[in-house]
């Protein structure tokens, strides 16, 4: 078994309010980071003095991209020699128009950032777990991927369909020694959130260091006989 202390692992979206908290869950466990964000800059403002660190990396990319994806596995690999875990948090949400008047512009955005950026980052990260015979891969799914809500049709197919290549995901490699799974919170407490629904009854949200927690756990290896499993957070 790997200890923490020597875990290599990638985070994407780790610019966000969850990544941020997810990054700070593998800090505190001595654990060497890659940090994936979109926008370099962002990425340096919120993790000022980690990127002097050698112990760690930070890398703008798209998460969509295969060929982004491609390069910044390979500089993951370069610099730590192998990829413990992959924490896909790297998302979108938007309420939409219902599904009668859906446009395909919407549907494309939710599909590429939920579901194809998963498998982008899954065909750059898995192969080199598969020459070590070991890794954790968990996305960031949502409770809303279960069933249909009005105005939410793309968002929650997406989050569907992320969960569907989870699964599948999970069917083809766990032989090979990787868990594959996800968490599925309900409203997560963030900033963003809080500024879109200042009336809202938070008392049911999900925090971001819970969340991280149910990450850090899927990423350890007490979750050695987790497969394919979808941790619902929130009530």
């Amino acid at each position: 078994m790997t200890s923490q202390a020597q875990r290599s692992i990638a985070v994407t979206g780790a610019a966000g309010a969850l990544g941020q908290a997810v990054a700070r869950r593998f800090l505190a466990e001595g654990a060497r980071l890659a940090l994936i964000d979109r926008d370099e800059d962002r990425l340096r403002q919120v993790f000022d003095g980690t990127a002097d660190s050698a112990a760690h990396l930070l890398l703008a990319a798209d998460v969509t991209s295969e060929s982004a994806m491609s390069d910044a596995a390979a500089r993951v690999v370069e610099r730590f020699g192998r990829v413990d875990a992959v924490v896909h948090v790297a998302g979108g949400f938007e309420m939409g128009e219902p599904v009668h008047a859906l446009s395909r512009a919407a549907w494309d955005r939710m599909m590429n950032l939920n579901a194809w950026s998963f498998v982008a980052v899954s065909k750059a990260f898995v192969p080199p777990m598969l020459r070590e015979g070991r890794g954790k891969i968990v996305a960031v799914s949502a409770r809303s991927a279960q069933s249909g809500l009005a105005a939410m049709a793309a968002y929650g197919a997406s989050k569907s369909a992320l969960q569907r290549l989870v699964e599948s995901l999970s069917q083809e490699v766990r032989a090979a020694g990787l868990n594959v799974n996800s968490v599925a919170p309900t409203i997560m407490d963030t900033p963003a959130n809080r500024h879109a629904m200042p009336d809202a009854d938070r008392s049911a949200w999900v925090s971001t260091d819970v969340a991280a927690q149910a990450i850090a756990f899927l990423c350890s290896d007490a979750a050695a006989a987790v497969h394919g499993q979808h941790v619902v957070l929130g009530a």
